[in-house]
């Protein structure tokens, strides 16, 4: 199985979009009532902190460099 690697920032987005739908979802069911606007902070607040997820994960990647390669992957350049 081929592996990628971890992004912090779409798994934070997706947490947040996935509890905007389970919001909604209650208020469809009659659990609770949501305002209509409800959408706009919990989307906004989910994208900002996928934002500094994503920023803080490239930065560490960034300082780290690529001293540990994917198996699989050849990287056959032509030194000069």
């Amino acid at each position: 199985m081929l592996r990628h690697e971890f992004q912090p920032g779409r798994l934070v987005a997706g947490l947040f979009l996935t509890l905007t739908g389970v919001v909604y979802a209650g208020d469809a069911g009659g659990l609770w009532e949501t305002p209509w606007f409800a959408v706009i902070p919990l989307t906004s607040a989910g994208l900002c902190l996928a934002a500094l997820a994503g920023s803080a994960a490239h930065g560490l990647r960034r300082q780290r460099g690529d001293r540990r390669e994917l198996p699989g992957r050849d990287d056959k350049r032509v030194r000069s």
